[in-house]
């Protein structure tokens, strides 16, 4: 089940502020398995319904197929013995019994790919993704570009106030360019 005879498994993250291209980079990443013959499996969270049920989506609609699931223990059942890769987009949203899911399949020899936000809109790391980052052997911190002054930009900007009904947790919000822009640390607002 190794993805290679001389590496073992391992876990990829690839991090940073909303529109620098997280997603863009899982499906770069996709193609190249493609390329290469190798058998993986792209899973996504029930909550991310902004482009695609079955899809993982990019802001520039690149898609690859994928699964959506509400909980990371749901993973097991789609992992076969042919599967060389996991990749998980969104991971922020999964529960934190995704950090013990990526490390057993890491230790079974899989490579591990997980996409997300490092931080939310209040500047404060995400737990899942600062844990995945701790465990990772490979990390990708993308930026974007501040639409304020066009410097780097490592933070996400959230531009709306309130939330719909559906959310309960003030820190969570799926949305586009309507709720949120990358700003570089100077331009970043933190409001509750």
């Amino acid at each position: 089940m190794q993805y290679s005879i001389e590496k073992p498994g391992w876990i990829e993250v690839v991090c940073g502020p909303m529109f620098a291209g997280k997603t863009e980079e899982l499906i770069r990443r996709v193609k190249r398995m493609d390329f290469a013959k190798k058998k993986y499996i792209i899973f996504k969270p029930v909550i991310d319904d902004r482009y695609s049920i079955s899809e993982v989506v990019s802001h520039s609609q690149r898609k690859v197929q994928a699964i959506n699931i509400s909980n990371s223990k749901e993973m097991a059942a789609y992992i076969t013995e042919d599967i060389e890769a996991v990749l998980i987009d969104e991971v922020q949203f999964f529960d934190e019994a995704v950090l013990e899911v990526c490390r057993t399949l890491a230790n079974q020899g899989l490579r591990v790919i997980c996409a997300g936000l490092d931080c939310d809109f209040r500047g404060n790391p995400f737990p899942i993704v600062a844990n995945l980052l701790a465990m990772a052997e490979q990390i990708t911190k993308l930026t974007a570009i501040c639409v304020c002054c066009g410097n780097e930009a490592t933070m996400t900007q959230r531009i709306i106030n309130g939330l719909p009904a559906r959310y309960q947790d003030p820190t969570i919000l799926v949305g586009e360019k309507e709720s949120y822009e990358p700003r570089c640390r100077k331009c970043h607002v933190v409001r509750s």
